[in-house]
């Protein structure tokens, strides 16, 4: 018997500890490095690593080194050396793109091509999980067992987390219950919980759909700003209302509300994403400066919802090719896709340009 927490429960406690500013411990193949995400570091830790006295590496991602114009010898990442007067505003501007328009002398920058970087990535990706900027300090450790131990820090082997950090986590149902909208009485909410501690995610059933028909059924992924607040840089707010009253109108469907904010970044990475955009940086551009790539989200999780609600074939609400063919790679079949053009208007106009040209969206 044990009552220790496995791989899933311990990558849940290193996202929560790196939101906090608290270092974890990644170990692999005989090393081990203390990870701490450049977001959440402050000037107290920063001094610590620095006094340990072993060379600590800023490791980003070869979206964020293609602007910072830093050599990515690993090729999805860049192991970036700090100098000797290195503070904390300077490992900050390197992780964050607020101020490249008015700083743009960052470098020149030395980046590291010898020795592994699997431990760099498994914290970058790590990182990235918990819905933080995809920056990490690192510092290779001797003794990390008992360092660990002492400090009392969250310990990851590399090799066991990784499958779980490239696949969807599974979903379990919470509860349902009757739920009537202004777009159909006949409504349901269903809340579906992830193993891994994230975000949980919703499905919106109305009417009683027949599980042997395709049914109508929408992807759509959070938008606080849109689905909220009425945010006219986007299209969300009016492609979930006309999709709820396309259902509601035919009488039946699926509406999945996945917790995905800011196309997977999450809202305070989608507003450092506005904030780009206000300086002439289209979506994707402004995605590739934070270090992201065009889109993170993971579509997989609407098919487990809807395998587990027992359908297997829908007619997609949806002007983006990605989703149906993530959906019938996760085995759900698209009988149909069902265009959804709403919402354009001129403070989005752009914006919905470059889905079409960049990311290939049907509009």
């Amino acid at each position: 018997m044990s009552f220790a927490p496995d791989i899933i429960e311990r990558l849940a406690r290193a996202r929560s500890d790196l939101r906090m500013g608290v270092p974890i411990l990644i170990t692999g193949s005989g090393e081990a490095v203390l990870a701490l995400a450049v977001e959440t570091l402050d000037s107290v830790r920063l001094k610590d690593v620095l006094d340990l006295g072993a060379e600590p590496v800023l490791t980003i991602t070869s979206r964020r080194a293609e602007t910072l114009k830093a050599r990515a010898y690993d090729g999805d990442l860049a192991r970036i050396r700090l100098p000797q007067d290195a503070d904390l505003a300077w490992v900050r501007g390197i992780a964050d793109p607020a101020d490249d328009l008015s700083k743009p002398m960052k470098g020149p920058l030395s980046t590291q091509r010898d020795g592994g970087a699997d431990l760099h990535r498994a914290a970058i990706r790590i990182v990235k999980s918990a819905r933080l900027l995809p920056a990490a300090l690192l510092v290779s450790l001797k003794n990390a067992a008992s360092f660990a131990l002492e400090n009392g820090l969250t310990v990851i082997p590399a090799d066991l987390a990784a499958p779980h950090l490239s696949s969807t986590s599974p979903l379990h149902p919470v509860v349902h219950a009757r739920l009537p909208m202004s777009a159909a009485e006949a409504g349901r909410l269903h809340i579906f919980r992830p193993e891994d501690g994230g975000e949980e995610h919703y499905a919106i059933e109305i009417g009683r759909p027949p599980r042997d028909k395709p049914v109508l059924a929408r992807l759509h992924s959070a938008c606080f700003t849109g689905d909220v607040l009425g945010s006219l840089k986007c299209d969300c707010g009016p492609q979930l209302r006309g999709a709820l009253a396309q259902m509601g109108s035919e009488g039946a469907g699926v509406l999945l509300y996945l917790n995905q904010e800011g196309r997977g970044i999450g809202l305070a990475n989608k507003m450092r994403a506005y904030f780009l955009q206000d300086q002439g940086f289209d979506t994707v551009e402004a995605n590739h400066r934070l270090g992201f790539e065009d889109d993170e989200r993971d579509f997989r999780i609407g098919s487990k919802i809807l395998k587990e609600m027992g359908f297997s074939s829908v007619r997609l609400m949806t002007n983006n090719p990605r989703k149906i063919s993530m959906m019938e790679n996760a085995g759900v079949k698209v009988s149909e896709r069902v265009p959804l053009k709403v919402g354009e208007n001129a403070h989005n106009s752009a914006y919905l340009a470059t889905k079409a040209t960049k990311s290939g969206h049907l509009l």
